[in-house]
Parts: C-alpha cells; sequence; structure tokens
C-alpha cells in the first residue's frame, strides 16, 4: 500500500505516469520535462505561460531546473521494483482471450482490435484514435472528466467543469475548433517551411552550378599556367643552350690567344738561352779590346716585343668571358619570362570592355555592339568636344581602373597598322603631336606599322622582333604594382614587356586604327 501511494506521488501531472526527467518550476511544482517542455511550447502561441496545476502565471517563459532530489528518489524507487515488461494494450472487449488493440475510442475510453472496431458506432462523438493514446491522457488532472475544449488564453485542454471553474471568464473553444485551428497555422508553417527549403534547394542548385563553375575555371587556369611553364622552361632552355654555347665559345678564343701568347714565349725563352750563352761566352775572353770592339754586344738586352706581349697578358689574365652588358641581357630576359607568368595569375574570367564613341576620332566607326573599331576616310561629323580625339584615330573604353588588377584582349589580325594601351584622362586630345598613345608621360602603348612591333612611353620607343604578336593582343594591368605588360595571345601566353609607373590617375583602355579594323575581345579583373 506504501509503494501505491509513493508511485501517486512520483506521477507526472501531465501525462499521469512516473516522471521522466523530472523538472521543478518556480512555483514548486514537478512535471517531466518532455511534458512541461511541449506544454510550454503550447502556451507560447498566446504569449502567456502558466503552471497546469497551479495555474500561476510568468511574464516569461519559466525556466525548467532539474529536481536532483526527487531524481534520486524516482532511481531508489524504480531500483525496489521488480522487472516488468510493457504490458501490451489489448482490446477493451475480448474478455476471454487477450486480443491487440489497433484503435481507441475516447468517448467510451475502450481499446478496439480489428472486429469490435468494424461494429463500433460511427458516431461523430466517438473519437478514434491510436491505441498509444491513453485514456487517461485524455482526462483533465483536477476533475478526472474528459477533455472536450481548450482554453486560447492559457493554452491546455479543459474539461465542461473548467469551464465553470478556472477556466469561466476565459476564452474556449471546441477540441475540433482548436485541433481544425492548429492544422491550419500547423499547415501554413508547413507552407513557409516549403518556401523556405525551396529557397535552401536553389541556393543550393546556385552554389553547385558556382561551384562547377570554380572548377571549370580551375582546370583551365590549370591548363593556360601549365602551358607558361612550359614554355616559360623551353625558353629557360634555348637561353642556357645560348650562354653555354656563348661561353663555350669565348672559352675558345680566349685559349687560342692563350696557347699563341705560350707558343711566342716558348720562342722568346730560346732566343734568351742563345743570348745567354752567347755572352757567358764573352766573359771568358781575357782580352778587353775584343769584348769592347763587338758592336753588336748593346743589343743582346734589347726587347722590342716586350710590351706588347705584357698587355697581352694582362688583358688575358684580368679579362672575363662574359661583360657586364651580356650578363645584364641574360637577367632581363629572365626577369621578363617570370613577368609573364605574374602577369597571368589572380585574374578572374573575361569580362567585356565596351568602346565610348563620345571619344572616337571622326575618322573611326564604332559598331552598334561597341567593341569594333575601324578606319573610314569618310568623317563621322560627330560634334568636336573636349572628350574626343581630334588628330589621330584613337578611342577610349567606358571603364576606368583606378585600383586592383585587370586585362583586357583586342583581335588585331585585320590591321597592319595599330596602336593599343592604356592612358590617363588627362590625356591630350587636341590636334598635337602628343595626343597619340605613347607619344606622352600619360600613355602607355603597344604599337604594328610598316616598321614592324615596338612599346613607347613618353616618346621613347622599344622594338620587339617581328614574331612579337599574334592576331590576339592582351594588355595586363596591376594598378597597386604600378604595372602595364603587353603580351602576344597564341594558344600560349608570352610576354612582350612590361612598363612599371607609380600610378597618380585612374586608367582607361585606349586603342586606335590606322589601316583595317580590330576589336575588343574582352577583359577581367581581380579587386
Amino acid at each position: 500500500m506504501a509503494s501505491a501511494d509513493l508511485m501517486k506521488e512520483l506521477e507526472c501531472s501531465v501525462c499521469l505516469s512516473i516522471y521522466t526527467d523530472p523538472v521543478m518550476l518556480e512555483c514548486g511544482h514537478n512535471f517531466c520535462r518532455e511534458c512541461i517542455d511541449r506544454m510550454l511550447d503550447t502556451q507560447g502561441e498566446s504569449g502567456i505561460y502558466s503552471c497546469p496545476e497551479c495555474r500561476k502565471k510568468f511574464q516569461e517563459r519559466p525556466a525548467l531546473h532539474r529536481n536532483i532530489t526527487l531524481w534520486k528518489v524516482l532511481e531508489d524507487f524504480q531500483s525496489t521494483q521488480p522487472d516488468q515488461k510493457e504490458p501490451g494494450v489489448f482490446c477493451t472487449y475480448c474478455i476471454h482471450t487477450p486480443v491487440s488493440a489497433v484503435k481507441s475510442c475516447t468517448h467510451c475510453e475502450a481499446y478496439l482490435c480489428d472486429n469490435h472496431l468494424r461494429v463500433h458506432s460511427k458516431s461523430p462523438e466517438h473519437v478514434i484514435t491510436d491505441p498509444t493514446a491513453s485514456p487517461e491522457k485524455r482526462k483533465c488532472s483536477l476533475h478526472k472528466k474528459s477533455l472536450e475544449y481548450y482554453c486560447k488564453e492559457d493554452s491546455t485542454c479543459v474539461c465542461v467543469y473548467c469551464l465553470v471553474g478556472e477556466h469561466k471568464s476565459h476564452q474556449t473553444e471546441s477540441l475540433d475548433e482548436a485541433f481544425e485551428t492548429k492544422k491550419n497555422w500547423l499547415g501554413n508553417v508547413v507552407q513557409k517551411l516549403a518556401t523556405r527549403r525551396e529557397e535552401a534547394e536553389k541556393n543550393v542548385q546556385s552554389l553547385q552550378e558556382h561551384q562547377r563553375k570554380v572548377k571549370e575555371k580551375a582546370a583551365g587556369d590549370t591548363e593556360i599556367i601549365t602551358a607558361l611553364f612550359r614554355d616559360l622552361k623551353r625558353r629557360l632552355e634555348d637561353l642556357e643552350r645560348r650562354i653555354l654555347s656563348d661561353i663555350s665559345e669565348k672559352a675558345e678564343g680566349v685559349l687560342v690567344s692563350v696557347w699563341d701568347l705560350i707558343e711566342k714565349l716558348e720562342i722568346k725563352k730560346v732566343e734568351l738561352s742563345r743570348k745567354m750563352c752567347f755572352i757567358e761566352e764573352l766573359c771568358k775572353i781575357k782580352d778587353p779590346v775584343a769584348i769592347l770592339q763587338r758592336s753588336n754586344i748593346g743589343d743582346l738586352c734589347e726587347d722590342k716585343d716586350n710590351e706588347e706581349r705584357k698587355r697581352q697578358e694582362t688583358q688575358l689574365l684580368d679579362g672575363r668571358l662574359l661583360d657586364v652588358s651580356w650578363i645584364n641581357h641574360i637577367s632581363n630576359t629572365l626577369l621578363d619570362a617570370i613577368k609573364g607568368i605574374n602577369g597571368c595569375f589572380y585574374v578572374q574570367e573575361a569580362a567585356d570592355i565596351l568602346l565610348d564613341e563620345n571619344t572616337a576620332h571622326n575618322n573611326l566607326l564604332i559598331s552598334d555592339d561597341k567593341r569594333t573599331a575601324s578606319q573610314s576616310n569618310i568623317s563621322q561629323k560627330r560634334p568636336e568636344t573636349p572628350e574626343r580625339f581630334q588628330r589621330f584615330p584613337l578611342v577610349l573604353s567606358s571603364q576606368t581602373f583606378s585600383s586592383g588588377q585587370h586585362y583586357w584582349e583586342v583581335d588585331v589580325g585585320e590591321s597592319s597598322s595599330w596602336r593599343v594601351g592604356m592612358c590617363y584622362p588627362s590625356m591630350e586630345r587636341k590636334r598635337t603631336d602628343q595626343s597619340r598613345i605613347g607619344s606622352n608621360n600619360k600613355s602607355w602603348g603597344f604599337f604594328r606599322n610598316e616598321n614592324g612591333y615596338a612599346v613607347i612611353h613618353n616618346c621613347k620607343v622599344i622594338p620587339l622582333p617581328d614574331n612579337a604578336s599574334s592576331d590576339r593582343v592582351r594588355i595586363f594591368l596591376d594598378y597597386e604594382g604600378g604595372q602595364i605588360s603587353f603580351y602576344s595571345v597564341c594558344g600560349t601566353m608570352r610576354h612582350l614587356h612590361t612598363f612599371s609607373a607609380t600610378f597618380t590617375e585612374p586608367l582607361y583602355a585606349v586603342l586606335g586604327v590606322w589601316e583595317g579594323f580590330v576589336r575588343v575581345c574582352g577583359g577581367g579583373s581581380s579587386e
């Protein structure tokens, strides 16, 4: 009897079962953690929280404190109880032989097997549920009557006696109405969650597409860099062969001169030995007159070729196989190769660069897509504005660059006379010689004319080899790094020249054409 009374005290007033992980509210009442969490979640919809037993209200969701003492009492109590298996749920009406229940009726408070379910009343008050829903859980914890109504203010299910008691002045509705409202609310929640799930799916697809593009870009960049290093390796090997060949040739020339000088010195040694022997014989003569009357004795000490031999020896001993200018040439070649590699790193995908027709010379035709400029003998009769080039057939880009790394490319295969590069907006545009790309200190250019290829800045022209360009030219800008580089694009990238400067203004892409047409292929940036 004492055990039964103790078990009654250890029952949760919400689930009417032995406490599971008991927690205590500020008012002192205990509940299963899961039961009170579910109850508070329901009350949270109205924003009013209260204790299911004493109805004490809380301004905020009450904190749950684990009842250590009760937890230990439960532990001791359960340890004294014999092991029992969870009993099955059987049909209430099968009294002779236990038959598992498949449903339960909340109105009859009975469990039903398949046979009794078929003959059970189908009237609305007989609510059929799963057999796991214990009838005790559907009764009011205070009045032990069926829960038929829902109190909106306290967010809890109540019985008919609660309506005339502590919930008399509260707004209530039937369980079915509250259930429909709850289902509608849950339906809206599902729709919102579905919308958010669709957004998440779109984001996933977008990120997957970005991932695919990154992989494609990485594969493309890997191919480009591999080709660049392959070309760099080939150029370094060619340079190594040239240097070693030059060293060999120079060494051979020096060795020939050394052997020639050695032969001359060997002959001189023989001659000196002969003179020494002759002088030693003279010294043996006792007759003074015989010695003094020899007229050729004074010539024995003369060495007419001595100064020339010393000069040759000095040159051979002090000379270098490679002179300073040749060493500088090698260093510059290596630096150009490295710049060619460096100029291709950290650059994004190509993006269009458009031409600004408002700056175009009147003998330039600009295509509708603003990417092609062609030379024309017929004036376009555009208004002469401060922005327009008036002497040379040039045009600027619409974009300016004042930071980051950028590049753009031009197809020059249809023209035999052109200039491309970059310039400050303050570059001269009137009818002067300084209004041409590179003919001032405000622009940097690469050009082709009847004399071949060259780069130019501030009127200083640097000729390039005849194979300096293919049909496409790339211009690379590193604004913070202070560099403008030119490349030949033909399968692999080949560095042509790099200008170094400290930029003081934004930069425009600029091009000019004196014959045929040129077309902007695109550009890119890495901010």
